[in-house]
């Protein structure tokens, strides 16, 4: 989930290069009705950027999943390193970090950290 296409059109041709199928959303109710329509089938990952300007960003979009699917794994991303979100995100619901700009290498690793090989 980002509000620039292309950082959402870059991530997604990284995952689909390391085999995933991603889905994008804009802002954080996309990425809930993304959620919602998969049908009792979660997720992998949900990466989410933090800020959203004029939309819903990824702190009240995790708390919305969580009720949804306690067990969601997310990752919030921000080029806002400061943002006590990023410095403490578990306390926020997520299970990792990516601070932006995050590189192909970046992506893979965070990946098979959270997910496993």
């Amino acid at each position: 989930m980002d509000d620039e296409e292309l950082i959402r059109n870059v991530s997604t041709a990284r995952r689909q290069k390391l085999g995933y199928g991603p889905h994008t959303a804009k802002d954080g109710a996309e990425a809930i009705t993304l959620y919602l329509e998969a049908n009792g089938q979660p997720f992998d990952l949900v990466i989410m950027d933090l800020t959203v300007p004029g939309g819903m960003g990824g702190k009240e979009a995790i708390a919305r999943l969580r009720q949804l699917d306690p067990q969601v794994k997310a990752v919030v991303s921000s080029g806002y390193a400061d943002d006590p979100s990023m410095a403490n995100f578990s306390e926020h619901g997520f299970c990792g970090v990516t601070p932006k700009p995050f590189s192909f290498r970046d992506l893979s690793e965070l990946l098979q950290i959270i997910l496993g090989s």
